[in-house]
């Protein structure tokens, strides 16, 4: 794996999937192993109120092949019920690029994600069924503004029962440069109906985002719902860190550089 050629990237730099639903057709660098995390607060009504720690451990393995683990570390819902805290489900697999970026025809890849349902079904937190999604990706730089699209195939496993409800979900997400390090991002995107007690919605997310170095952003924003059934008030903090790159041949494609070698001879 860590013989395939022109792959190395001669420094870190994060590729966050945060803070938008939808994530970038781009994968993580080559060999890097780079983590998300973030603090959700969420109001979806009816006097609830959910709290959330969610992370996402991703991995370059191959030049275009990414490794990926969503999981939901701690959930607390308070409701007229009571107080209620589990572990999140947790969710993983691959994303494949399988074209890249030119001038005409945006970078494309498809990723496949499997629940592992680890989420408390007795407090109502999960629903201890499996689930599948399937996702086409597709991002594009137009006119100092960077796209993300996303279409989603859901199989959502049904309680006490066999077989799938199906819905699918479509997101449109934007980004632009305010000054600097910062920068804007904006999304519009939504769910179709998944059975009779789970209707369809459309929302929208707004957030900044800020380059700290290359290899570190942080993030923070709100989601407002455009229909009912959606996340109508949904709060959220987080950062995306590279932490490193584990393949042992990156040291030397950064020394063949010329201008890092330049640089070590000068210190």
């Amino acid at each position: 794996m860590g013989k395939q050629t022109g792959c190395y990237a001669h420094s870190i730099a994060a590729n966050p999937n945060r803070p938008t639903v939808a994530n970038p057709a781009d994968i993580t660098q080559y060999g890097v192993l780079e983590l998300e995390y973030g603090l959700d607060r969420l109001w979806p009504g009816m006097g609830v109120r959910q709290t959330s720690v969610n992370g996402l451990l991703k991995f370059g393995m191959l030049c275009d092949v990414e490794l990926r683990w969503n999981t939901t570390s701690f959930m607390s819902q308070n409701s007229a019920s009571g107080t209620h805290r589990s572990f999140g489900d947790n969710w993983l697999g691959p994303q494949i690029r399988v074209y890249r970026q030119t001038k005409w025809a945006p970078t494309q890849a498809f990723a496949y994600a499997i629940k592992i349902p680890s989420a408390s079904t007795k407090d109502g937190l999960g629903t201890g069924q499996v689930d599948h999604a399937f996702t086409f990706l597709a991002s594009k730089d137009i006119a100092q503004f960077h796209f993300d699209f996303n279409f989603t195939q859901f199989l959502i496993g049904r309680p006490n029962t066999s077989g799938f409800d199906k819905n699918q979900q479509l997101n449109l997400a934007f980004s632009h440069v305010i000054r600097g390090k910062l920068q804007f991002t904006g999304e519009f995107y939504g769910d179709t109906r998944l059975n009779q007690p789970t209707p369809g919605f459309a929302s929208s997310l707004w957030a900044l985002t800020y380059t700290i170095v290359p290899r570190l952003v942080i993030d923070s924003g709100f989601e407002a719902g455009l229909t009912s059934g959606g996340p109508h008030r949904h709060a959220f903090v987080g950062a995306t860190y590279s932490i490193a790159n584990l393949y042992p041949g990156w040291r030397r494609s950064r020394l063949r550089n010329p201008a890092e070698s330049i640089k070590r001879k000068i210190d």
